[in-house]
This record gives C-alpha cells, sequence and structure tokens, in this order.
C-alpha cells in the first residue's frame, strides 16, 4: 500500500477540489458501512461551512491508486475533562454517526492506512478517540481485528443504545406490533382532531423547484421552537444555516434526500429531514409547531415517516441518530443499534511514541480511577 504520494489534506477554505469529492463518491457507493453524514454531499457542505477555525484534516486510505478509505479528523486540545491533547474523528454539531467510509472488501486495510498515517504525523499528539461508531459494524470488527494484529491498545469507553427501525413488516403491521393499542387510540383521535382545524395534508419531497421553500419552512420551523431560543435552531446560526441548505441540495441531486411534512391548510406544522447512503437512512432533524403540541405533531410526523420508509424497498433499515433512552422514539421503533466509542493508541518513534503512550495509559488510568470511586469497578 502507497502512503507516501497521498498524502493527509487539511481542509483549507473550500477544502478538497470537485475532482477529489468525486473519488469520495466512487467510494461512498462502494462503502462497507453506510454513514450519511461522511457521504460526499453532507461532508462537503460540513467542509465548506463548518470547518473554520478548527483542524480537520481529511485522511485517505489507498490501494496503490485505489482510494479505499476517508476518515475526517480533528485535533483536539482536552480529551473530556483531561488537558490531553488528542486526534478524534470529526464530530461536528449536527453529525450523528461517525464511521469513516472504507470500500468493502478493504476494511482492514483501510484502517491500516488510517492509521499508519496517524502514527507517522507530528500534528497527531495522543491517541486516536473515536466516537459514533456501530459496535455490530464494518469498521468496529475491522478496528478490533487489527489492533489484535498490531499489538495495539484500544479500549472501549463509552456505548449505548439508541432506536433504528429495521423491520420486514410493512407500517400498518409494525404499527400494531409494537406501539401499545392505547397509544395507537390516542394518537387516532388526535389526528381527528387536528383534521377538525382544516386540511391536513401529508407530504414527500419530490421537486427540485420545491427544496428551497422547503428548507425555509424548516428553518423557520426548527427556530420558532426551544431551539430557537436556545440558540441551538440550525437558523441561528449564518454557518449552519448555509450549511443545511448545502447539504440539502446535493443530498437532493444524489438521490440521498427524505424529507416530509406535515401542513395545515398549506402551512408546515411539522417536518423531518432524512439522508440516505446505501440502503439506509440516517434521521437528521425533526422541526415542529410547539403551539400545536396538544396534537403531537412530532409523532405524527414520526408515523408518517414509518410509512414512508416501510414503504420504500430501496430503504432497508433508519437509523433514528436519537440520543439515548429517547422517550418519543423509543415508545415507535422497536429495534436498537449500539453506538460507542474507543481510544486507540497510537504508535510512532522516539519521543512521540513516548508522548502516545503516556497519553493513552494516562486517560486509562484516569478512567479506571473514576469507576472505581463510583463503585463500577
Amino acid at each position: 500500500m502507497d502512503m507516501a504520494s497521498h498524502p493527509t489534506l487539511p481542509t483549507t477554505g473550500s477544502g478538497a477540489d470537485q475532482g477529489q469529492r468525486a473519488h469520495w463518491l466512487s467510494l461512498a457507493l462502494e462503502a462497507a458501512e453506510a454513514n450519511g453524514f461522511y457521504a460526499p454531499d453532507m461532508l462537503g457542505a460540513a467542509i465548506d461551512h463548518l470547518a473554520a477555525g478548527q483542524d480537520v484534516r481529511l485522511i485517505e486510505a489507498y490501494d496503490g491508486d485505489r482510494l479505499i478509505g476517508l476518515l475526517p479528523v480533528v485535533r483536539k486540545t482536552r480529551h473530556g475533562r483531561l488537558p490531553i491533547g488528542c486526534v478524534g474523528n470529526w464530530m461536528h454539531d449536527h453529525c450523528f454517526f461517525g464511521a469513516p467510509i472504507i470500500r468493502q472488501g478493504d476494511e482492514i486495510a483501510a484502517w491500516r492506512g488510517f492509521l499508519a498515517q496517524l502514527d507517522a504525523a507530528p500534528w497527531a499528539g495522543g491517541f486516536l478517540h473515536l466516537e459514533g461508531l456501530d459496535a455490530a459494524g464494518a469498521n468496529a470488527a475491522a478496528l478490533e481485528a487489527l489492533c489484535v494484529e498490531q499489538r495495539r491498545g484500544r479500549v472501549e469507553i463509552h456505548r449505548y443504545d439508541r432506536a433504528m427501525l429495521r423491520s420486514e413488516l410493512s407500517a400498518d403491521a409494525y404499527w400494531e406490533a409494537h406501539v401499545r393499542s392505547k397509544k395507537r387510540k390516542e394518537l387516532r383521535r388526535l389526528q381527528k382532531r387536528l383534521a377538525e382545524l382544516g386540511a391536513v395534508d401529508t407530504r414527500l419531497l419530490s421537486a427540485r423547484d420545491d427544496l428551497a421553500l422547503w428548507c425555509d419552512d424548516f428553518l423557520a420551523l426548527e427556530a420558532s421552537g426551544w431551539k430557537g431560543q436556545e440558540g441551538t435552531a440550525l437558523g441561528c446560526k449564518p454557518a449552519d444555516a448555509a450549511f443545511f441548505r448545502a447539504a440539502c441540495v446535493a443530498a437532493f441531486d444524489a438521490g440521498r434526500l427524505h424529507m416530509l411534512r406535515i401542513d395545515l391548510d398549506g402551512r408546515a406544522i411539522a417536518m423531518l429531514v432524512n439522508f440516505r447512503h446505501g440502503e439506509g437512512a440516517f434521521s437528521f432533524k425533526i422541526a415542529f409547531d410547539e403551539a400545536l403540541g396538544r396534537f403531537s405533531p412530532g409523532v405524527l410526523i414520526e408515523i408518517a415517516n414509518l410509512h414512508a420508509v416501510q414503504d420504500d424497498p430501496t430503504i432497508g433499515w433508519m437509523d433514528s441518530c436519537a440520543a439515548a433512552d429517547h422517550p418519543m422514539i423509543d415508545s415507535l421503533w422497536a429495534e436498537r443499534r449500539t453506538i460507542v466509542q474507543y481510544r486507540i493508541a497510537l504508535h510512532g518513534s522516539g519521543m512521540a511514541r513516548m508522548q502516545r503512550s503516556a497519553a493513552f495509559a494516562i486517560a486509562n488510568g484516569v478512567e479506571a480511577l473514576a469507576r472505581r470511586l463510583k463503585g463500577q469497578a
């Protein structure tokens, strides 16, 4: 594997050029593990609009001249509460899955390339902190195998389960099987009461000409609620809004945008944005009119989403991207995906290897001590 002729790419300004992004697209089409957040549409938009002020680098792994892996990383000055620098996969505020894009069949080779470049990079201090991986995914399996082979330290530092939708059942059958009868009855009553207020229309985005308006409506709807009040809505920051629009445009053009809305008399009262990759999809953001909270519009659009996903034979599963123990989506989706974080030792030579070894040992030691103090070990 020739690494010398393919150096790590720092992001500057507009990031990688269009030719480089075309190679990413080819890679994404043959990915061993789907990740809509690192697919070219979302990653390109993030680089263009969210990378400013962050030391983001794009590590590419090659087999000869064939690109087999892409891992966006960022240097961190701290690791949690510890004043220890490290390198982490780039998980910006709107990224909810962190598996690198690796060509199917080249999983171990790609990780070998990633780690070799990090070992050799003078800027890569401490260790590699990986967030947002699927514990049962291709990346986790390949990484574990390689760490055993190279006698490289690997520590799982956190895991949690989040809701996902993966079923061969029809939407109606799934609804009957996994949602309590009392809850189904209550939601039918809310749908009927909402319809008494005016014309209710549920739609899935299909026309490119409608995309700009749908983006405007989503940003306005999200900003109208608690996220707007707390300053965390996408529309509160120009860079976040620009990222959202750019990602939606690129994903729509690539056939990977899945966007739904519920209108009341022509006005959006609930919207949901999903991004597809491979046979899967990732639920990105939801927004609803909180003034109509008594009708549970957020739950109603999730019901519409269930039908849209289960009625689409090209979508095999959807990751909720929700926090652990989310009260709403956990009550609707029965399947779970285990998300893990790893701390991976970096090697090298001379003082760099000593510094990295010490950082890895200190982080592990502090964590073990904290567990003992809490009575967990």
